[in-house]
């Protein structure tokens, strides 16, 4: 017969047969789940920084292509206050 690799949940556990032995079990108990969760935030944090180093690349990729296109954004906010104080004047002409 083939070896196969068993995870914890499928090992054979004696059960304790004493409170000693309930203390050592809880204490590996809990001992594993502090591992199993530090190894998972670990994980959620080196992928909250990767994406965090994309999203810092993708705006300095934006901020090339509006230099190389030529936007100025000052000139786009001009642009948009104009834009806006037309239709105010527009507004309160036709009333």
């Amino acid at each position: 017969p083939g070896t196969k690799k068993q995870t914890m949940s499928q090992e054979k556990v004696e059960e304790p047969k004493n409170e000693q032995d309930l203390t050592i079990f809880v204490q590996n108990l809990l001992g594993q789940m502090q591992q199993r969760f530090q190894t998972m935030s670990d994980q959620i944090i080196g992928r909250i920084d990767e994406m965090g180093n994309r999203i810092d690349d993708l705006e300095k990729s934006i901020a090339d292509l509006m230099t190389q296109a030529g936007f100025d954004e000052n000139e786009a906010k001009k642009e948009t206050e104009r834009a806006a104080k037309a239709a105010q004047q527009q507004k309160e002409a036709k009333e």
